[in-house]
């Protein structure tokens, strides 16, 4: 995918990708988390080996070099996927990045007639991003926000394309 100029695009994950990737989760959630008071750099490392699924995560690459990842997880039983990392070094973020990769998950989504949902930190400038992306809050708790996404919800949306 060219997104204006830049080439982006995913690569597969493997187990020994986890500790760039846990620098990278550490990078991106330090100043957030900071601001709560929560910063714990083993604790960011335990809740991604928690969630290291390599099968459903992508890196995110963008000329050529690794600047994200996300993970994407079919909930069982539940019809949703969940969307636990969406992560980009602080370098890169606002760069049209992020909604490219959400664009992508979207897409899974719709193709599986799947909701998304995912867990972001309160306070965090991600609130902003997913929430301009037409999620919804649907539980507070008391350092994150739940959110969800339904295709069936924005396949009337005006200039969204399925």
């Amino acid at each position: 995918m060219n997104e204006g100029g830049t080439m982006l695009t995913f690569e597969p994950v493997r187990e020994e990708d986890f500790e760039a990737m846990a620098d990278l989760r550490a990078e991106a959630l330090h100043d957030s988390l900071q601001h709560l008071g929560r910063f714990d750099p083993v604790r960011v490392r335990e809740r991604l080996r928690d969630a290291f699924v390599p099968a459903c995560m992508r890196h995110i690459v963008r000329d050529g070099r690794r600047v994200g990842y996300l993970t994407l997880i079919a909930q069982a039983p539940a019809a949703e996927l969940r969307l636990h990392h969406l992560y980009l070094r602080p370098g890169e973020q606002g760069l049209g990045i992020g909604a490219w990769a959400l664009d992508w998950v979207k897409a899974q989504a719709r193709a599986q007639q799947r909701d998304v949902t995912l867990c972001a930190l309160r306070e965090s400038p991600a609130n902003r991003f997913y929430v301009r992306h037409g999620f919804r809050v649907v539980k507070e708790l008391p350092f994150d926000l739940e959110y969800r996404w339904s295709p069936a919800a924005t396949d009337h949306v005006a200039g969204e394309v399925p």
